[in-house]
């Protein structure tokens, strides 16, 4: 993990001490929120220079970044190897507590949180402002698609908004138009895969 005031160079000044030390980029997020720079990356590197490369990246407090290096291991991805992907869209009304009480029901039916990216943006008609989530998720293959949506839609009812799932990998459309609703492929319910089962389970005939 990277963090520092952003500016020009810091992911190519990364890039290149990996480079260096003979290490390959796998996956990484990064973003820029309130002047600041965050990141996230997987490598993969030779084990003889594991410790060189270590050393190197967190040389880097010395340009004002603050890094953070752990050893991955197989074990850290074992445990959610078989849950099922699935995308979630929310849109409502901002206010305290939405994200909160979302993650709250998705914690409680052990539904991990693999990506989340958030934003505000002004509602048409000049409504105040909109809180829109978009997330992807993995949930365990035994869970019940039924009582989850059901735990949604009693949260949706108390929070004013909207929240549509649809699998992974799917053409979602996150687009209110002038609503308040996230409404893929035109629905408005929580409709994975468009039955009342278990996720690990195939759509029904």
């Amino acid at each position: 993990m990277v963090m520092g005031v952003d500016r020009p160079g810091i992911v190519e000044r990364v890039a290149d001490i990996v480079a260096r030390h003979g290490g390959n980029w796998e996956d990484s997020r990064m973003a820029r929120l309130a002047g600041r720079f965050a990141g996230v990356v997987s490598l993969g590197v030779p084990v003889e220079r594991q410790e060189a490369l270590r050393s190197a990246l967190l040389a880097l407090g010395a340009h004002g970044l603050t890094v953070f290096v752990e050893l991955a291991t197989d074990e850290d991805t074992r445990p959610l190897s078989e849950y099922v992907p699935l995308h979630m869209d929310l849109v409502g009304s901002d206010r305290e507590g939405i994200l909160r009480e979302v993650t709250a029901v998705l914690a409680r039916h052990a539904v991990n949180v693999d990506d989340l990216v958030t934003r505000r943006t002004e509602a048409p008609m000049g409504g105040g402002l909109l809180f829109l989530v978009e997330a992807q998720l993995r949930c365990p293959p035994e869970l019940s698609i039924e009582g989850l949506r059901e735990a949604l839609e009693a949260l949706s009812s108390e929070l004013a908004v909207d929240i549509a799932f649809t699998p992974h990998g799917a053409d979602v459309a996150f687009t209110p138009h002038g609503g308040s609703g996230a409404t893929p492929h035109g629905g408005s319910g929580v409709t994975p895969h468009g039955g009342s089962g278990a996720l690990g389970e195939p759509p029904s005939a």
